[in-house]
């Protein structure tokens, strides 16, 4: 099978290459060759291209002919309309990499299943993958168009820490600094590794009973945001000091975090896999956020321990922490 990635060296996409490429799938890369060295990836060929600019990427493809394209960096409706020019009575199957964020937000009931209504009216990000996710279904039902959907929630690798702030939080933590926490920190949350992910996504390639369907590929592990912040904290031997805020406070002070949070991770999120099971039998998440914690911790300290921390996070931590502190004090 000849598979195009769009994209590629991401950290959903690297896991997806790594055992594409193990399974002996004969994998190209469209990316513009900048982010190679992040994530290491032999084995595929690269076609060198900005995916954005539709005339060089419609001239790079000539020659080139692919049963299964997927692309992993298409986020407004204008990424899926350029897709379709290209690829359209050219492929076999079309994936594109939606979220799990388009779900009902908040879900009105657990766990969610790809019926779930697809709303969220608090996240512009989410509002614009539903838009794609239409784009390709009126595209089928005009032209055929062999899309099949793939909806991720939170997919981490070791370079990726699932905390707001990345590695500065673990900064903080290591330097006995408060780090800050959305709500009471007991709301369930979902997290991913990435190589469990692949497994359910290469499943899917050549599926002819795939195609007009939509999947999420999660884990079936679930754990409090509280848990998460601990583990982290355990493996890098430190006890935490969690600051506890709501969310729509956090929003306040910081609107890019506010809005990943009310629309998404403040709410809790479980997924039922019986869909890709079913169709990928052998899609079973085997990594633990235990192990992932180590995989992670393990990296920073050998890749980012001795950087400077975000000065932004830092300061938006410091100031907010004060704020609310002053606060609670004088409602006592």
């Amino acid at each position: 099978m000849k598979v195009l990635f769009i994209g590629g060296t991401g950290n959903i996409s690297s896991a997806c290459s790594g055992l594409a490429i193990s399974k002996g799938l004969e994998l190209y890369h469209l990316n513009r060759g900048l982010s190679a060295g992040i994530r290491n990836i032999l084995g595929m060929k690269t076609i060198i291209s900005d995916i954005r600019n539709f005339e060089e990427t419609q001239k790079a493809l000539q020659g080139y002919n692919f049963d299964v394209v997927v692309d992993f960096i298409a986020y407004v409706p204008e990424h899926i309309q350029n897709d379709i020019k290209l690829f359209s009575g050219k492929i076999s199957q079309y994936l594109f990499i939606s979220s799990a964020s388009v779900y009902q937000t908040p879900p009105l009931k657990l766990p969610v299943t790809e019926e779930t209504p697809l709303d969220n009216p608090y996240w512009d990000y989410a509002r614009n993958k539903i838009a794609c996710e239409e784009v390709l279904r009126k595209e089928f039902l005009k032209n055929r168009f062999p899309y099949t959907i793939v909806r991720p929630s939170h997919t981490y690798d070791k370079t990726m820490i699932p905390v707001i702030g990345g590695y500065t939080v673990l900064h903080r933590m290591v330097q006995g600094l408060p780090v800050v926490l959305h709500g009471d920190g007991t709301s369930v949350w979902t997290l991913t590794h990435h190589t469990d992910f692949a497994v359910g996504l290469i499943g899917l390639l050549g599926k002819t009973e795939a195609i007009h369907e939509a999947f999420h590929i999660t884990s079936d592990e679930w754990l409090t945001w509280n848990g998460i912040y601990t583990i982290l904290a355990n493996e890098l031997n430190v006890v935490p000091h969690i600051i506890h805020i709501p969310s729509d406070l956090i929003a306040q002070y910081d609107p890019t975090i506010g809005a990943g949070l009310l629309g998404d991770k403040s709410h809790s999120m479980i997924f039922d896999n019986h869909k890709i099971r079913k169709l990928v039998p052998e899609f079973a998440p085997k990594t633990g956020f235990q192990q992932g914690a180590k995989e992670i911790v393990k990296w920073y300290l050998e890749n980012t321990a001795q950087k400077e921390p975000d000065k932004r996070i830092n300061q938006f931590m410091d100031h907010i922490i004060q704020d609310y502190s002053r606060l609670i004090d004088n409602s006592k």
